[in-house]
């Protein structure tokens, strides 16, 4: 699959262009926390009105939405072109704490409870426009007329869809009465009904996706921008409506609106809050879907560099040049995007787990790095970790305390790891998903068969993150090598000093850690079994049992914030917290991130971790994890450099490996940052599958990133 951009793309860093002054005015109001200010004090009181008028779940869920809409204050702000602020901090709650314990009792409620982290049909939803959608639920329902469940759900929806026009009109009437009537012509227009031009099309998107976060649901993602949005591009640039530079000041709009309320959308951190975008990549039949939309996209998160849109590019090892020159531009910028995806590997895997070859070439990237379906999914992505480290761990010790050999701390770790996966499994066994009537109609099928997408979809898969990867692998080939090969390490002496976490044992911890095979090294004695983990973790999970709505379990490679919790817990954790491990980390102390070295390895460079994680079978591999790479900001200073970014990038996809992110950081610039935080507020950083500012992360965090950059900060 070969990608070829059709929009010139200069190499040259100095020719980035900068945002006009209304924009720079803008942007920089947020990045003031002017937004915040807008806020009203109490949110809407719609669990009494439930109660009284003594609503359903289903009914519930319509109201908040149709409430939340109600209650928003229409803001039009001088200068912008594209509008919605939201006004409201807090979701109310529509069931007080009892009643909601003693409705999902025996069930498992996943996270907070909404649907959260797949992605919507937007193509279909802004083609149709709400007045259409209105229309097919309204012939469903004559269609449904002796199925009450189906009638009440179609209610529901209908009742979003008037709650979200009613606030369209109501921006529009503020628009008029603002002087700027071209704003309220046009949310007069979208989103009741499609958009004419691109500027309608990013208004419609505006409102919709504001919607959904409005509703309760949260990790709302905006899928394959480029291909739903061109289509409205194309037209204004073919009939003279607009050009490139025009259409770029709108999307630098839309992308800097993206951050006007991140602050209150929930994340483990703040900025963790799934507003990623996917470009480039294939068309549903195979045709390269690169087109000038994919550039802009591009150009337009490099000039605005703020957390929102994260931004995942689709790519291939045939990927033009041009493209990967511009990404590395945006990569230049220090926000830890784009990520990329690699083509050639994904879709294969997709297709070999059951998804249609149309589906599957076109996919799109939820919050973090996993691999979903627009419009035809739901999908849990993430019903927890398995913690290779732990599995790894608990196998060494019980073997070695046993006297037994190496295969057995292989077939042990194998266990451990099945042990954890069918924990997950069990505890998932009964996930209930709560109605989500407004979301619903913003996914492919739901209005036109009369199902809540809480019922399942096309794809219902769940997916389970494989943690602690190279620590895991490290610890068994030090065991390997030390213990079994060189037995120049006693079994007893290193149990004592796991048990110790090293006290009194800094010599032989200091051998494990520098002296032991390492991955990111190329090195077969750790490579073999970081090969053997994820093969053990793919044997389990494909012969797990269909889950309740038939699916299957996807293993993945991402660590998410597991790094950190598996070594120091949080409430309510049911995954175990791993203790000092063979490989020299001391109880306590984080893991890798992702697919990356162990902390503190010193890896022969970033080719060589390239050629370790590319022996993984990433066609058993599927729910995404990408490699996480430090990179020194003077790898991006010049043209020539810039070249070769884009270079490296290709030869990660030539490899064969499966999704990379980087992050161009400087080490004494996160130093100085954690040490002057008011000089640096508006430092961004790559955190797992997303990007924060660095000074509002929690200490643990910082930590975790200055040790990455500070061992792997390849120039």
């Amino acid at each position: 699959m070969e990608n070829r951009m059709t929009l010139p793309v200069d190499c040259d860093v100095a020719a980035a262009s900068s945002l006009p002054p209304r924009l720079v005015a803008m942007r920089q109001r947020i990045l003031d926390h002017q937004p915040r200010l807008l806020r009203q004090a109490a949110s809407p009181d719609v669990l009494s009105e439930c109660e009284h008028e003594q609503l359903s779940w289903m009914q519930r869920s319509a109201r908040l939405t149709s409430r939340m809409c109600a209650a928003e204050i229409p803001v039009i702000t001088p200068g912008e072109r594209i509008c919605f602020t939201r006004t409201i901090s807090n979701i109310p709650p529509i069931y007080a704490p009892g009643e909601l314990e003693a409705l999902t009792s025996g069930y498992t409620i996943h996270e907070s409870g909404p649907i959260n982290n797949i992605c919507a049909d937007w193509g279909m939803a802004l083609s149709h426009g709400l007045l259409r959608r209105k229309q097919t639920a309204l012939a469903t329902r004559r269609q449904k007329s002796n199925d009450p469940q189906a009638l009440e759900f179609l209610d529901s929806t209908i009742e979003t869809i008037d709650a979200v026009l009613d606030l369209a009109s109501r921006y529009a009437r503020a628009a008029a009465e603002s002087g700027r009537p071209e704003l309220a012509v046009m949310l007069l227009q979208v989103p009741a009904n499609a958009p004419r031009t691109f500027h309608e099309a990013l208004q419609s998107l505006r409102l919709l996706h504001a919607v959904a976060w409005l509703s309760g649901h949260y990790q709302v993602c905006l899928g394959r921008f480029d291909q739903y949005m061109y289509p409205y591009l194309r037209a204004d640039i073919e009939s003279g409506r607009l050009d490139l530079d025009s259409a770029l000041e709108l999307l630098a709009e839309f992308f800097i609106l993206l951050n006007k309320d991140s602050d209150i959308y929930p994340g483990v951190q703040q900025g963790d809050n799934g507003q990623t975008l996917t470009i480039g990549g294939v068309t549903p039949s195979g045709d390269d879907a690169c087109n000038p939309l994919t550039g802009l996209c591009l150009r337009a998160a490099r000039d605005v560099a703020m957390i929102d849109p994260k931004i995942n590019l689709r790519i291939s090892a045939g990927t033009d040049l041009d493209l990967l020159c511009l990404a590395s531009e945006l990569t230049r910028k220090g926000l830890g995007f784009p990520q990329y995806s690699n083509d050639d590997v994904v879709i294969p895997a997709l297709a070999a787990h059951g998804y249609a070859i149309e589906d599957a070439r076109d996919y799109t990237v939820a919050a973090c790095w996993e691999f979903i379906i627009p419009g035809k999914g739901m999908e849990v992505v993430n019903i927890g970790a398995v913690s290779f480290p732990y599995a790894a761990d608990q196998a060494i010790r019980q073997a070695l305390g046993k006297g037994e050999d190496f295969p057995s701390i292989l077939e042990r770790t194998r266990s451990n790891i099945r042990q954890q996966i069918d924990a997950l499994l069990k505890t998932y066994s009964r996930l209930f998903l709560p109605p989500a009537p407004y979301h619903s109609l913003l996914m492919s099928d739901c209005l036109e068969t009369g199902r809540d997408i809480s019922q399942g979809a096309k794809y219902n898969n769940y997916g389970i993150h494989g943690a602690g990867s190279a620590n895991a692998a490290d610890a068994l080939a030090a065991v390997q090598h030390f213990v079994f090969n060189e037995r120049s390490i006693s079994p007893a002496a290193l149990l004592e000093a796991l048990e110790n976490n090293f006290d009194g044992a800094e010599e032989l911890r200091g051998k494990l850690a520098k002296d032991g095979p390492k991955v990111g090294c190329n090195s077969p004695a750790a490579d073999d079994l970081l090969v053997y983990l994820f093969d053990a973790f793919a044997d389990i999970c494909e012969s797990a049992p269909p889950n309740p709505k038939g699916g299957l379990v996807r293993p993945g490679a991402g660590s998410a914030m597991y790094y950190i919790w598996l070594t120091q817990g949080y409430p309510g954790m049911r995954e175990p917290i791993v203790g000092a491990t063979a490989e020299g980390r001391k109880s306590g102390e984080p893991l890798s991130a992702n697919l990356s070295p162990s902390l503190g390895v010193q890896a022969s460079g970033p080719f060589s971790i390239f050629r370790s994680f590319s022996k993984i079978n990433y066609r058993r591999i599927c729910n995404g994890g990408p490699i996480t790479l430090e990179l020194s900001d003077s790898v991006f200073r010049t043209p020539e450099s810039i070249r070769q970014a884009a270079l490296f990038v290709r030869s990660f996809a030539q490899l064969g490996c499966q999704q990379l992110q980087i992050n161009s950081l400087n080490a004494a610039t996160l130093l100085a940052a954690k040490a002057n935080p008011e000089r640096h507020r508006n430092l961004i950083v790559r955190v797992w599958g997303w990007s924060g500012y660095f000074c509002e992360l929690d200490l643990e965090y910082q930590s975790q990133v200055i040790r990455r950059v500070l061992y792997s900060e390849f120039a």
